[in-house]
């Protein structure tokens, strides 16, 4: 004879409505910045921090099972290549950032490491829209390096015909400046809004204290 399923206690059916709510919160955000014209910038900031939240709020394990929650979701509306995607960087920055702000770590290794993430994940996302759209995006990022080091080189006045591995180099930095600012700018952003979550993340360095005395909101 079959015995009756346990009830949820209260703590587990907050848990899984919260993890859930926060997961489909992700896949709207990512659904957003891949079919909306205006507002990627804004979709970008927003995508790691819900997942982030949840970590915060219910540990690492609900974080988890958040994101595999969002990727199945958007892997069901989207497909088995534009679904995943969304690991690469956000997934993976909103699991390291909220597992850091958990172990109260300091914002210099929960930046340095999520720029290291973010930049690794940019440029799988790179080589899989590459393959989607049938042409190799890095040739754009490259074409960008070559004008910013020619502009350099042209307002230093520099001796210098930069080659294919200067311009290489130069491209990569671009990627690597993106990341320190967006990373940083998450930091940022969940600074002022988490305490008013009750989730509060620890504290910046001193260095840093006149960028987020800024606070917006």
């Amino acid at each position: 004879m079959s015995s009756n399923p346990a009830p949820l206690t209260r703590r587990q059916a907050v848990r899984l409505v919260e993890g859930a709510y926060l997961a489909a919160t992700t896949g709207l955000i990512w659904l957003a910045l891949y079919y909306l014209p205006v507002g990627g910038a804004l979709f970008r900031l927003a995508l790691p921090l819900p997942l982030a939240l949840l970590q915060l709020r219910r540990g690492g394990r609900a974080g988890l099972e958040g994101l595999v929650i969002a990727v199945l979701l958007l892997t069901a509306l989207m497909g088995p290549v534009r679904g995943p995607l969304l690991l690469f960087p956000y997934g993976l920055l909103s699991l390291w950032l909220g597992w850091s702000w958990c172990r109260g770590w300091t914002w210099w290794v929960s930046w340095s490491v999520g720029v290291v993430l973010g930049t690794a994940g940019f440029l799988v996302r790179v080589v899989v829209l590459s393959l989607l759209v049938g042409e190799n995006l890095w040739i754009v990022i490259t074409r960008a390096g070559a004008a910013l080091l020619d502009r350099l080189i042209t307002v230093l006045q520099l001796p210098l015909t930069p080659d294919l591995a200067e311009v290489q180099l130069m491209a990569l930095a671009l990627v690597v400046v993106q990341e320190l600012v967006y990373v940083l700018a998450l930091h940022a952003l969940a600074f002022w809004i988490f305490p008013r979550l009750r989730s509060p993340i620890p504290a910046p360095p001193s260095a840093l204290h006149a960028l987020v005395a800024l606070d917006p909101l």
